[in-house]
């Protein structure tokens, strides 16, 4: 039987990384990729492909820059799977912000969209089958005072998924998005402990979200159903 290969972004910590670990596990090939843990992310191959016995490939690549996308697709030559999960956040009142930091959370999570898959698609439509996960945020869909850059990012990459959704249907190509509430990830490290408290009392499971939860169901969307694309499908606890 050949192994299916995903390609995983933004993969050395948090989200990312349980999902390559859920991946592997379950015999898939990796391809991950990330901008500054390098050494992090390929001593977590390492024990990937010493563990389950599939081949994990890290790259050093920003997902958020074009040229690096061009370089990182120089070197695969077949792709069945691709999560968009590199993302950053950015925290600050819009006023305040940069042309720099707005440039750098647009380019990070929602340009990065467009430059993996415009590579990553017509593997998939040579084949007819292929499944692309996008890894967003409630606030996608509702919006976030203090966060309006991450918010419009996040918002942006609901209206991709549901068109790229329509636009590949055709080719048995399915596309959806997962709306993350509170994950427990060092994106939100920046919280004080009564800040961590008064949030997760807001959260009608009484708790942040785990990693390796929505990996579990980004592996349920790829082996699931074909008919199910262009959904953004919350996972958020009951939240919102």
């Amino acid at each position: 039987m050949i192994r299916k290969t995903a390609l995983i972004t933004g993969a050395s910590r948090g989200i990312g990384k349980a999902i390559a670990i859920e991946f592997a596990r379950s015999g898939y090939d990796i391809y991950v990729t990330c901008k500054n843990s390098f050494a992090e992310l390929s001593r977590m191959c390492e024990e990937l492909e010493s563990t389950y016995h599939i081949k994990a490939t890290a790259f050093l690549a920003d997902a958020g820059n074009a040229k690096s996308m061009d370089e990182l697709f120089a070197n695969i030559k077949d792709i069945d799977i691709v999560i968009n999960n590199a993302g950053i956040s950015y925290i600050g009142l819009l006023t305040d912000m940069s042309l720099e930091e707005w440039d750098q959370v647009m380019n990070t999570n929602l340009n990065s969209l467009f430059y993996v898959c415009r590579h990553a698609v017509p593997f998939m439509v040579q084949k007819k089958s292929g499944k692309i996960i996008n890894i967003s945020s409630v606030w996608g869909n509702v919006g976030a005072s203090m966060e309006v850059a991450y918010s419009a990012s996040k918002g942006g990459m609901n209206a991709f998924t549901k068109a790229l959704a329509k636009e590949l249907a055709p080719s048995n190509i399915q596309v959806n998005a997962i709306a993350c509430g509170v994950i427990d990830t060092q994106m939100n490290g920046c919280f004080s402990e009564e800040e961590r408290a008064a949030l997760q009392e807001e959260i009608p499971a009484d708790r942040f979200g785990r990693p390796e939860e929505v990996a579990k169901l980004v592996l349920q969307l790829v082996e699931g159903n074909d008919y199910l694309t262009g959904q953004v499908i919350t996972l958020d606890g009951g939240w919102m």
